[in-house]
């Protein structure tokens, strides 16, 4: 994928603008195998380069669930990412769940799954990341990560900010990969009691 690209692309240059850079997905495989995860829920796929990072992580310690949200695969991508999952053999360990993130995390947190671990590269407006990040909350189990890519975009960092000072949540520092690009926090072993009286600051600019 990284030498040859996707079977095809939107526009010149889309893959490698759109795309998890592949220092960035080594950087994340190493990771999940580090931890040992064994389901993980990935929000967004266009091109497939991150979820075949993930499944190489999966494939390696013995995992054997891969949950993928993205209701632009077919629309957007002509499934080129999901199409990349087959030919690589993943599809045993992936499922594909055509609809909005926002949409399909209440539904599972509702079904009951848990995962060990969340990739989150979907919409990058404020509301829907922190919709993202509240019901992932409810299905990466405790001291699980949540990984984001495109930290450096304002509403991804603002929407996790809330998280990191308001419930606990805590930077996982990355030796490598692009700077300031991905971000991974640990969820705490035990869930925060907060107080509707009170709320730390997270938004830019706050003192």
């Amino acid at each position: 994928m990284a030498a040859d690209g996707p079977s095809w692309v939107r526009a010149a240059n889309d893959f490698a603008t759109v795309t998890l850079p592949e220092s960035d997905c080594d950087v994340v495989r190493d990771l999940l195998i580090a931890e040992r995860s064994g389901v993980v829920i990935e929000i967004g796929l266009a091109y497939g380069s991150s979820a075949l990072a993930i499944g190489e992580a999966l494939i390696s310690v013995g995992g054997d669930r891969h949950v993928i949200i993205d209701p632009f695969q077919d629309s957007e991508f002509r499934d080129s990412g999901w199409e990349s999952i087959r030919s690589a053999q993943l599809d045993g360990i992936s499922v594909l769940l055509r609809e909005r993130s926002q949409i399909a995390l209440p539904r599972l947190a509702v079904e009951g799954m848990s995962a060990d671990a969340a990739f989150v590269d979907g919409s990058h407006l404020f509301h829907n990341v922190f919709v993202d990040l509240f019901y992932l909350q409810m299905i990466v189990r405790p001291g699980g990560l949540v990984i984001l890519d495109d930290y450096w975009w304002p509403g991804v960092a603002t929407a996790a900010r809330y998280y990191e000072t308001n419930l606990g949540w805590q930077p996982h520092k990355l030796v490598n990969g692009t700077p300031g690009r991905v971000c991974v926090l640990r969820l705490p072993d035990s869930p925060v009691t907060l107080n509707f009286k009170e709320l730390t600051p997270f938004w830019p600019g706050a003192v």
